[in-house]
């Protein structure tokens, strides 16, 4: 049976965990991450559908105390320095929903990471509304239109994904089928909706939707203040993992394709040398700056990253996360503990909920500075 490939430019970085050995109460649960947020909170339409521009969402920003301020998304500017550098991520979306029809009938095939033209890791699903896994074989064959989709292996760790086999390339079928990759809180929207101002690289199975609230307004200003804008690419796969291992560092995560190029990693060495701030817009450009990290300085580079950023690696480039607001017990959830403990994520997340934020990629904003946390 055929495994997932290796690139040869794959690069993993990781660092010793922080945390003890099973068993040792340092060791975060699955539990820890779990919090409550009512479902009427996710954000149905674009603000732009409901009265608003892009940069006109709340932002609640967690400073490095823990405590939490409320802001509109145009105080960005305000919130940063002259010498700060924002790292944003210039992946474009791919329509990359596809109807398929499979021995148990009409279902979508959601693709996820590309390894070539026509092998992808894809997740089946019954429905917009209905996740799997589903009890497919492997070997089995899926029709899409005149094409076809085998299922070669399911994902090691990661049941509802598969590596997939298709008879033309993947791109010709998503030009003729696809649709933005959706769920059941929100309708499909034109291709447009799940762009942002940086979406150049096409790649991208969901919005890298950090900077969706970045318009040519809120970016002039930046500018204009000194701040600086660098970009690099990772192409995001299908949404954020919910965790299912009690042990948080145990769960396994699927590979994304990434390159950070010279400049960029330039930019960020020097904005660090020079003590300004260096900000992820998003949690894909964490996990790439931090695979590019190699212990002292971020280095240019590209290939397939399946780093993990929990709180056992922490994190080293960035001082802090512009992100949207995530769901509990997920990979992402797990990323922001690295950056402020459980206990900030859990009151800033409450206050949240408080004051009617909105989830997803056409939700509201966080934006979040590392707290200063004595290591192990």
């Amino acid at each position: 049976m055929v495994d997932p490939p290796r690139p040869t430019d794959s690069i993993r970085h990781t660092v010793r965990s922080a945390r003890g050995p099973l068993g040792d109460p340092s060791i975060m649960k699955r539990e820890e991450l779990s919090f409550e947020r009512p479902t009427e909170l996710f954000a149905s339409q674009p603000p732009e559908m409901r009265g608003q521009s892009r940069d006109e969402v709340r932002l609640m920003v967690t400073w490095p105390e823990g405590n939490n301020s409320h802001h509109v998304f145009t105080d960005l500017p305000t919130l940063l320095k002259q010498g700060d550098l924002l790292v944003v991520n210039e992946s474009a979306t791919l329509p990359a929903s596809l109807p398929a029809t499979s021995q148990l009938g009409n279902i979508r095939l959601n693709l996820s990471t590309r390894f070539s033209d026509n092998l992808w890791i894809a997740e089946p699903r019954w429905s917009v509304s209905r996740p799997g896994p589903l009890p497919l074989e492997e070997g089995e064959t899926l029709q899409i239109g005149d094409a076809t989709a085998k299922l070669l292996k399911s994902y090691p760790g990661i049941p509802r994904l598969w590596l997939t086999q298709f008879s033309i390339p993947a791109t010709s079928l998503m030009a003729k089928y696809g649709e933005p990759i959706h769920y059941s809180y929100a309708p499909v929207y034109p291709m447009e909706a799940y762009q942002t101002l940086f979406s150049i690289f096409p790649g991208s199975a969901e919005m890298p939707s950090a900077a969706r609230p970045i318009t040519s307004r809120v970016h002039n200003t930046l500018v204009a203040q000194g701040i600086g804008i660098t970009g690099l690419t990772l192409h995001t796969g299908v949404s954020s993992l919910e965790i299912e291992d009690e042990i948080v560092e145990h769960q396994a995560l699927y590979p994304e394709t990434f390159h950070v190029p010279a400049a960029t990693a330039n930019a960020v060495n020097a904005t660090r040398a020079r003590g300004g701030r260096v900000v992820a817009v998003g949690t894909t450009v964490v996990r790439a700056l931090e695979t590019a990290w190699n212990g002292s300085m971020v280095r240019a580079c590209a290939g397939s990253t399946s780093l993990y950023v929990h709180p056992g690696t922490g994190v080293h480039v960035v001082d802090g996360l512009l992100t949207g607001l995530h769901d509990p017990a997920t990979s992402h959830v797990a990323m922001l503990s690295t950056l402020m403990s459980i206990d900030h994520v859990r009151k800033a997340y409450a206050e949240a909920v408080e004051h009617r934020y909105l989830w997803h990629e056409f939700g509201d904003s966080h934006l979040i500075w590392k707290q200063q946390v004595e290591s192990n």
